[in-house]
């Protein structure tokens, strides 16, 4: 209830010149300056962090090394506080709608209204980008329009909780509000939020909660499903949502990726991304990590870093100068085809397994180009100096602290530039953040379709043709589909299920796809809760590996920096796995290690929602089941307990 009324900092800082809302949201430059101030997108907001390529650490794809409450029952706990049930972005928008509305439909807003109506749709897409980060931690949500006024009784009718379907419906009528009012080109270029962001976005929304009403069909994480905590899902029809929120995305995102076809940029397939002078030798590789993303037909926004505006990221000091405290997991590198396009393990492949003895070098070699470009090995540059000399990567990178070792092996090199000066300063990181890309809009599209129609149809057939080629993969992916074996896929990939039984196949090889193409970009979390893809590690652990460290090459090469002891190591036992187990290099109240591996509860589908929340709205102050709010599936009402069983 309190983060209803909350007021963005925005709001709370007086002008010098004691401008009033009522002057203030009288001209274009005002609705300008209001809209950018409430982005809020999280690919690009960590400052110090390795901002958008650590975000799928402790999933399939990548591994931090360090213990997450995720993976370990009982040790997630509810938030004596509100925890993440936070409204204060939700709000600042609101507050926005009510003060620009009624000027807007009087014509009282001075400007350019063509850019005037894109503003408004730019309020629309930041509404719902927010109750979207929201909805993925909670499902069911409040539905709240208005600045609400400082009123118990309104405060407390206000919070109480819409079933899921309702909230991602009204989420995504905000942005048809917002693809009728933005532009193309918007003032600022792709900095800025454009149509084509909205339809992204748009489609991102309807596959999120179709396939999540299609795989958790039934349980208490849907609308009237056996432990569902709501009390009205009158009405609810699973089939006619699912098949709503499938046409939606469908449409959606073929709006944005037939505008991709063709202009995908170009993987020239060099291991290195750009020369010694800085200049981008692999178009697809330096999209990642240029300076000036706007030339990139592909990007559809993102956010420019420049130091003398004093806006920088540590990221380049993360990427150049050693691992960031991530790195591929084995699991994710044997999920790239051969150019061939038959999986490692299929015959006729071509790949050896001896070549992990070999090193990162041999393992990674005649596969998938996004898995040898995005992958920094041994012998690759970290960086040029100034006098163009490069900096080598080494396999000692393996060892070092928690924030900066290579925890797998496999070192993530996406997004990395090249330069010495963002290497050699923590605040230098200069290099842009995307925040949307065009090729997500194809995957929805394979994926969605597939999803409704049990077929690869032509459309989604070009988009998935195009990925590969750029891939250097060989593009018929039925050929891939005909040689995938699920059992050998499931040993590394969770997507491999859905609610604890094997998908078929095409949709696999479909999540493959979006899995290569979209690694280290924050989507897996997402994915793998969407997908229900989590049900079996109920009791049966999965164990995180690396890359091949004991009986290989290295182990010679790295005899005297390596230590293994349970209390003191830095990498793992060869006597639990010849491969590196990086959550088991410290076995010592390691309880990841105890367990053999990640387990999953399945109340951390959603988050629990804190105390507080209750504490503010319960009819009776001691028992907070009387809250207008109810707690998720799984969680209690009790601060500092952790999940029990949703069954």
């Amino acid at each position: 209830m309190g983060s209803l009324t909350s007021c963005n900092d925005f709001l709370d800082r007086e002008p010098l010149d004691k401008v009033t809302p009522e002057k203030f949201f009288s001209a274009e430059a005002d609705l300008a300056a209001y809209a950018i101030n409430n982005y809020k997108f999280v690919t690009v907001d960590d400052k110090y962090g390795i901002n958008l390529f650590g975000k799928d650490n402790d999933t399939d794809n990548q591994a931090s090394g360090t213990s997450n409450s995720f993976w370990i029952p009982g040790e997630k706990k509810v938030a004596a506080d509100r925890g993440e049930w936070k409204w204060e972005d939700i709000r600042s928008c609101n507050y926005f709608f009510d003060q620009v509305l009624p000027r807007y439909e009087e014509g009282a807003i001075t400007g350019n209204q063509d850019n005037v109506k894109h503003y408004i749709g730019e309020m629309y897409v930041n509404r719902a980008y927010s109750y979207f980060q929201l909805f993925t931690k909670f499902g069911d949500l409040p539905i709240v329009t208005t600045a609400l006024p400082d009123i118990q009784g309104e405060l407390v009718e206000a919070s109480k909780r819409q079933p899921r379907h309702k909230v991602a419906r009204f989420i995504i009528e905000d942005l048809k509000k917002a693809e009728d009012m933005l532009l193309n080109n918007p003032p600022g270029g792709k900095n800025r939020i454009s149509k084509n962001v909205a339809y992204l976005l748009h489609a991102r929304v309807a596959l999120y909660e179709a396939t999540w009403e299609k795989y958790h069909r039934g349980t208490a994480f849907v609308p009237g499903g056996s432990g569902w905590p709501g009390k009205d899902a009158q009405g609810y029809d699973a089939d006619v949502e699912i098949n709503y929120f499938l046409d939606e995305a469908i449409a959606a995102s073929k709006f944005v990726a037939d505008q991709m076809v063709g202009n995908l940029a170009e993987n020239t397939d060099t291991p290195e991304g750009m020369n010694a002078s800085l200049v981008s030798i692999n178009p697809y590789y330096t999209m990642f990590c240029d300076e000036n993303m706007e030339g990139y037909k592909e990007i559809l926004m993102w956010k420019k870093f420049d130091e003398s505006l004093g806006v920088t990221s540590n990221l380049q000091m993360e990427l150049c100068r050693n691992g960031g405290g991530s790195g591929w997991t084995r699991g994710m590198v044997n999920s790239f085809l051969m150019r061939n396009g038959l999986p490692v393990y299929a015959s006729g492949s071509g790949y050896n397994p001896d070549w992990e003895k070999e090193g990162v070098v041999a393992t990674v070699q005649n596969r998938d180009s996004r898995l040898g470009i995005f992958t920094k090995k041994p012998g690759d540059v970290n960086y040029y100096g100034d006098d163009g000399t490069p900096s080598i990567c080494q396999i000692s990178l393996i060892f070092g602290d928690a924030g900066s070792l290579a925890t797998t092996g496999y070192i993530v090199k996406k997004g990395k530039h090249y330069s010495t000066h963002m290497a050699n300063d923590h605040s230098a990181g200069t290099s842009g953040g995307i925040v949307f890309r065009g090729a997500e809009a194809m995957l929805i599209y394979m994926e969605a379709s597939y999803e409704k129609n049990g077929t690869v149809d032509g459309t989604a057939d070009g988009y998935w043709r195009a990925l590969r080629t750029r891939a250097k993969v060989d593009p018929d992916y039925n050929k891939t589909i005909a040689a995938t074996n699920m059992l050998e896929e499931a040993k590394g990939d969770f997507a491999a299920y859905s609610h604890g039984t094997m998908i078929d196949p095409t949709l696999y090889n479909i999540r493959r796809e979006r899995r290569n193409e979209l690694c280290a970009e924050a989507f897996r979390w997402d994915d793998l809760k969407r997908w229900r893809a989590l049900d079996q590690f109920k009791t049966t652990p999965y164990r995180t590996e690396g890359m091949r460290y004991w009986c290989s090459v290295y182990e010679e090469q790295l005899k005297d920096l390596c230590i293994v002891n349970p209390s003191t190591g830095n990498m793992s036992s060869p006597e639990s796995s010849v491969y590196i187990l990086p959550y088991e290099k410290i076995l010592e109240n390691n309880t990841i290690a105890k367990q053999k591996g990640f387990l999953f509860t399945p109340a951390h589908y959603l988050e629990p929602i804190g105390v507080a929340v209750f504490r503010q709205t319960a009819s009776d102050p001691n028992d907070f089941t009387s809250s207008s709010v109810y707690q998720n599936p799984g969680w209690k009402y009790e601060a500092s307990t952790g999940a029990v069983s949703v069954e």
